[in-house]
């Protein structure tokens, strides 16, 4: 049988090929290494399914031909030069999967470190480098100013704006003007304000919250009415829909829709008039929803809130006439909470490392962002408004853009389940969801809450827009879309335009197939110059301290060595069994551990251990470290 899909390709070689037709493929095809041909990520490709084989993985097939490249360019790193003086080059974005060769000229010479952008002449074969020519040079890996512009060219992120869409911006009024208003209701009374993170700068949602004399909530989450101004067949939206999605870097954003809507027209800043699309909620005192309206708005936000100033507020730290109003989002939240915890959600929540850069891109430090009850009770209202606008599809029969979450193979669950009891924690042989949130809750007080929650969300599928609803796995929800964030999603947009101009958009699978794409594409640019950044930041403190130990957490064991992530900045690195203590070592493939011959010594996921950096290689992107030998006692 043969079928034709896009190539998702793993870092460790093998791919998947996402199949066009569903209907008779609708799994994923997994493609070995060795069968992948000189097919390259987000290449579309044919490919041969061996109706006869299947392995734990799905279904599986090989690359037949690729119909067509994902990348125009590449951007390499020089690396070597061979014995011909030819250039080799790393390319970022493909890993270890491709390089590239560029052959000496005369009239050019490069050095090791340059960037270099690439057009592809001949992609070779499977373990060939392409052989490319130079388009442009982007400067060097010694540069970080460089980071995030060569990441655009290596990813094809659409950093500029074409001429028909700024001169279309430029016929917009910089405020909201009368006209606008006309059949929207009015919200500006209502005690209204964002929550967002210190940096952001487009504000997609507002939150209303009043409690009445029985003891109702009366929600209004209000989202920015972006398809108000970016229209279907205009410019705009054309733009905005082969983007799909803004693209987030440390200290930069690559955004969706040009600034003058998304961080002002459309940005819900305080104190001013904006439009709004606003979901009406009234919940019992138990946290049920009694009933619901989704009207065209306008507001008038009467405070920007960072998630740090909200939180001082509810801790008595700083004083607000807006402590009440948060008071009983706090109490809400808890109560949403509680029921997404009884249908069956697991709570994966974990702090986020922020990577803090100068105006030149350098990182000079980081910080640790709790996942404290501000960000808790945006994130539940946003899941709230998410939930009834699907479900208000769903009850009307309409079609719309889903976020589907496909329950996850049995066997993937099972190699979760067998890492959890090898950590020592107790999983019943048919786990119940009741025993995964028992097993996250205890994780939480122990060293492995984020070793296990990394490898349950890997044994997961991958969350992606759908026009065929099939409920969310993950949030324990049969109806789930994305409403909240039109400035920053064309789903959203989508989404918007289906509650209320009324038209058929006929081709939805095609528009949640992109935007699943380029979600994808943006996700792999932005981990790309974030680990980047967290090299550099540990360049910096090699440094200024060559001689600082660092504490690290072991996230793997193989026969041959073992993965550790560096504590806290959650970066990856590895040490060959050769160079582990000063024993020799044993893999013992039942437990998943090294047992050292001569102490008996054991390493297992989740120890701790001490590390002194060696050295960082910017060009491959890796990191070089020593293990502080421990002493051992006399006997």
């Amino acid at each position: 049988m043969v079928t034709q899909g896009v190539i998702h390709i793993h870092s460790k070689g093998f791919g998947f090929v996402s199949p066009d037709n569903a209907d008779l493929y609708p799994e994923d095809i997994f493609i070995p290494k060795h069968l992948k041909g000189n097919a390259v990520d987000g290449d579309y490709v044919e490919v041969a399914v061996h109706i006869e084989r299947r392995s734990e993985k799905g279904p599986e097939g090989h690359i037949l031909k690729v119909l067509k490249r994902a990348k125009e360019h590449l951007v390499g790193i020089v690396s070597t030069l061979n014995a011909k003086g030819d250039y080799l080059l790393y390319i970022q974005s493909l890993g270890n999967s491709k390089g590239a060769l560029v052959k000496k000229k005369k009239q050019a010479s490069y050095q090791i470190g340059d960037r270099l952008l690439l057009n592809v002449e001949d992609w070779g074969e499977e373990k060939d480098p392409a052989l490319c020519t130079v388009k442009e040079k982007l400067g060097t890996i010694y540069q970080a100013n460089t980071d995030v512009p060569a990441a655009v060219k290596d990813f094809g992120i659409r950093d500029v704006f074409p001429k028909a869409v700024m001169e279309q911006v430029k016929q917009f009024s910089p405020k909201v003007e009368k006209k606008d208003l006309k059949d929207r209701v009015d919200l500006t009374s209502l005690e209204t304000f964002t929550i967002d993170p210190d940096t952001a700068r487009d504000f997609d949602d507002a939150l209303s919250l009043s409690e009445d004399e029985k003891g109702h909530f009366h929600l209004a989450v209000h989202i920015a009415d972006v398809s108000h101004y970016v229209q279907e067949g205009t410019p705009l939206d054309s733009e905005a829909k082969k983007r799909s999605n803004s693209t987030y870097f440390p200290g930069q954003c690559i955004p969706m829709l040009p600034e003058e809507l998304s961080n002002h027209l459309c940005s819900l800043k305080e104190k001013v008039i904006r439009l709004t699309i606003s979901v009406l909620v009234e919940l019992d005192s138990q946290g049920h929803t009694l009933n619901y309206k989704i009207v065209r708005a306008f507001i008038n936000s009467q405070k920007r809130f960072t998630y740090k100033e909200a939180k001082a507020v509810l801790d008595g730290k700083v004083s607000s006439p807006h402590l009440p109003a948060l008071k009983r989002m706090e109490k809400l939240c808890l109560l949403l909470k509680e029921k997404r915890f009884e249908r069956g959600s697991v709570d994966l929540a974990l702090p986020d490392i922020v990577i803090l850069v100068d105006e030149e891109g350098k990182p000079y430090d980081y910080e640790m962002v709790e996942y404290d009850i501000t960000h808790q009770l945006v994130e539940e209202f946003m899941l709230k408004a998410n939930e009834i606008v699907a479900q208000d599809f769903t009850s009307k029969n309409l079609p719309s853009v889903y976020r589907i979450h496909e329950t996850p193979s049995s066997e993937n669950l099972e190699d979760f389940y067998a890492l959890a009891r090898s950590l020592g924690f107790t999983v019943p042989g048919n786990p119940q969801v009741e025993d995964i949130q028992k097993l996250f809750d205890l994780a939480k007080k122990s060293p492995f809450a984020h070793q296990l929650s990394v490898a349950y969300i890997r044994s997961m599928k991958l969350a992606v827009y759908s026009h065929q609803n099939v409920g969310h796995y993950g949030l324990a929800l049969e109806n789930y879309c994305h409403f909240t964030s039109p400035i920053r999603r064309y789903s959203d947009l989508i989404v918007h335009r289906l509650l209320f101009d009324g038209k058929k958009i006929e081709n939805l699978e095609e528009i949640s197939k992109g935007c699943s794409e380029q979600e994808r594409v943006s996700f792999k640019a932005e981990i790309s110059v974030l680990n980047l950044k967290k090299l550099r930041l540990l360049e910096l403190y090699q440094k200024n301290d060559p001689q600082r130990i660092y504490q690290a957490t072991v996230s793997k064991v193989k026969p041959f060595g073992i993965f550790f992530e560096v504590d806290p900045i959650q970066i990856e690195g590895f040490l060959h069994i050769s160079d582990l203590d000063d024993d020799y070592f044993d893999f013992q493939s039942k437990t998943q551990t090294l047992v050292g011959q001569n102490t008996g010594r054991s390493i297992k996921m989740g120890d701790k251990i001490e590390l002194l950096l060696e050295s960082i290689d910017l060009i491959l992107m890796e990191s070089k470290w020593t293990q502080i030998r421990k002493k051992r006692k006399r006997r």
